[in-house]
């Protein structure tokens, strides 16, 4: 009797091992699966879910007032200094370019607005004679005709014609002479021309390999005295403008100057 206790004890304490043992396996199988499950859940999430940018993209810069209208001129502009000094020479024969500008870029004495009124007429410009128009520069803007190249050509004894160009198709708006000059004005003038051995096309060349971009303007200036220099205008891809004075003689740089504005 105490022999069968014994073997039925044996077996129920081996039957509750086997039990305890089975649970066991049971939960640590489905804590495995639960946490593989877990872990596939989150990596799919992590596939669609976007990672968080680090960076932002870089923010254009900001034009000036200057920069933006030299930007509207030059954007509307097809037609290049270099055609345009050609043809303001070629409408007067045998003539010299003194200045080429195109109008509304850094004009000195440009209106406030295109509505403003009481400009100024027959302003100076930097070579001693009357302003193109007569009634004042117009605002940076192109005009309805889009925006125009302003050329004073000069003949051997100093008559200057001022030629007015489309700066879009290339066509002459306008040529006549200037009728404000006196004898003095006119020995000047062709006093300079002698002096100038370099052509206006050499010193753009000059200026535009120091810094690229498109040239504005070119004129013939005195040199404080010291003979004359081609100043010229070139706008950069920053739409910032550097004016160079060129020696007229020898297409050396003596001075250079960026406007930041």
């Amino acid at each position: 009797m105490n022999s069968a206790s014994s073997r039925s004890r044996t077996l129920k304490a081996v039957g509750a091992l086997s039990l305890a043992a089975a649970t066991a396996l049971l939960m640590t199988g489905c804590g495995q699966s639960s946490g593989s499950a877990s872990s596939a859940a989150t990596s799919e999430a992590a596939k669609v879910v976007p990672q968080k940018q680090t960076t932002t993209p870089s923010a254009t810069a900001q034009l000036t007032e200057d920069q933006q209208e030299r930007k509207t001129v030059l954007d509307a502009t097809k037609v290049t200094f270099d055609d345009a000094a050609t043809t303001a020479t070629g409408e007067v024969a045998g003539s010299k370019l003194v200045e080429l500008d195109l109008e509304g870029v850094d004009d000195d004495n440009q209106s406030p607005s295109p509505t403003a009124t009481g400009s100024p007429t027959g302003s100076p410009s930097p070579t001693g004679s009357p302003s193109p128009t007569g009634t004042g520069s117009p605002s940076a803007s192109p005009g309805a005709d889009g925006p125009v190249w302003v050329a004073e050509v000069a003949e051997k004894d100093g008559t200057i014609h001022t030629v007015r160009i489309n700066a879009v198709d290339g066509k002459v708006i306008e040529a006549r002479v200037d009728a404000d000059q006196d004898a003095d004005d006119k020995k000047q003038t062709a006093d300079w021309l002698a002096q100038a051995t370099q052509t206006p096309q050499q010193a753009a060349k000059v200026a535009t390999e120091k810094k690229k971009g498109t040239v504005t303007s070119v004129s013939l200036e005195d040199n404080e005295g010291d003979g004359v220099i081609w100043q010229v205008d070139v706008v950069g891809s920053d739409w910032k403008k550097t004016t160079f004075d060129v020696d007229a003689k020898n297409d050396t740089i003596v001075r250079e100057e960026t406007d930041e504005d």
